[in-house]
């Protein structure tokens, strides 16, 4: 889920949704799905390409007509970039496949023919004939014989290209796919795969009878941080978490960065022990680097995160066991942050007070 996105599911979506519509009437913007939907991102993100897109647009008077609205959808965001691109991948697979079909049914109405030059020829072979008789039949069995060669040469000259062909569309189809499921700032899984993993994974648990633990990790203080150093300092401290994350996410753990400062990671099949101790390597880690602008090279200090986990409960669905982790990480927070709560502690510490 890109920032914008995370904005606009917040507590700001309502100002920012009013303020969309009061530029779009001043404007004189037809309020269609697609242009509520550009104009929100405008308001939300007035320093994004879009909104420099379509600033210069209106400084020169350009009318913002339909067509011109869906051409801005395609260019910036980010789900009808990937809905054309699978629209065109698809048209491309689906007239590979056709020309694929039509090459097999030439060489199979070919192959007809030639078994009917056979049948004939077997009867006239089977009939007394003179000599010449028989180079006829020669001669039709020997064009016939050529025409199924030269079919078959060709149907699979086309079968090679295409295989070739279907390849490259699965490769792109697959990096579409990855696309679709990566957050392009930080290159882990973003939240709608995250969703999707936990969702697996808690079915695989209840299958095979093993735990998970479920974290969530978040930057502290950072929008003081970011208000003060700029969204693109903020972009390079998120980037750096997510490197030290990352790194301790190898298979079969999985790391995503879950919206705006805040990740997720799954531990199948890990005792909590571990995950505390892997989440505590993780604090220890980000707090213990001094981080430096990179476009000034002024020192920004230490950045520090607080962490939360919980342990599946056995048929536990995975919203339940979010939100327990959250809630640990809460806990964290009101704790002092930087530091590691797991849910199971902070439900014993409030029962036993």
């Amino acid at each position: 889920m890109s920032d914008v996105e995370t904005t606009l599911r917040g507590p700001e979506a309502y100002k920012i949704a009013r303020r969309a519509l009061d530029l779009m009437e001043r404007h004189q913007i037809w309020p269609t799905a697609l242009n509520f939907e550009l104009w929100t991102h405008y308001v939300a993100d007035p320093d994004g390409a879009l909104a420099r897109e379509i600033t210069r647009l209106i400084s020169m008077g350009e009318p913002i007509t339909e067509m011109l609205s869906e051409e801005l959808a395609a260019a910036y965001l980010p789900k009808a970039r990937l809905n054309e691109q699978i629209r065109d991948a698809g048209d491309l697979l689906s007239k590979e496949l056709e020309s694929v079909s039509k090459a097999i049914q030439n060489a199979q109405k070919t192959n007809a023919a030639f078994g009917k030059t056979l049948a004939g020829v077997s009867k006239d072979l089977d009939a007394p004939t003179g000599v010449e008789g028989i180079k006829a039949v020669v001669s039709s069995l020997a064009d016939a014989t050529r025409r199924v060669a030269k079919e078959n040469k060709a149907l699979e000259t086309r079968l090679a290209e295409s295989t070739a062909e279907v390849d490259r569309l699965r490769e792109h189809l697959e990096q579409v796919r990855r696309d679709a499921t990566t957050d392009g700032l930080t290159n882990l899984a973003n939240r709608k795969a995250f969703d999707e993993e936990l969702e697996r994974a808690c079915a695989e648990a209840d299958e095979a009878g093993t735990a998970i633990c479920l974290a969530v990790l978040d930057i502290d203080h950072f929008k003081g941080f970011n208000d003060t150093w700029g969204h693109q300092t903020g972009d390079q401290v998120i980037r750096y978490v997510a490197s030290v994350i990352g790194r301790v996410a190898a298979l079969p753990r999985f790391a995503a960065r879950y919206g705006g400062e805040e990740f997720a990671m799954i531990f199948p099949g890990e005792a909590a022990a571990v995950v505390g101790a892997t989440l505590e390597e993780i604090r220890v880690e980000v707090s213990s680097r001094m981080l430096k602008r990179r476009s000034t090279n002024e020192d920004l200090g230490a950045i520090t995160l607080s962490s939360g986990f919980a342990e599946r409960r056995k048929g536990e669905t995975g919203h339940s066991v979010m939100e327990r982790a959250d809630t640990a990480l809460y806990a964290s927070k009101r704790s002092g942050r930087n530091r590691v709560t797991a849910a199971e502690t902070q439900a014993e510490s409030a029962n036993a007070a």
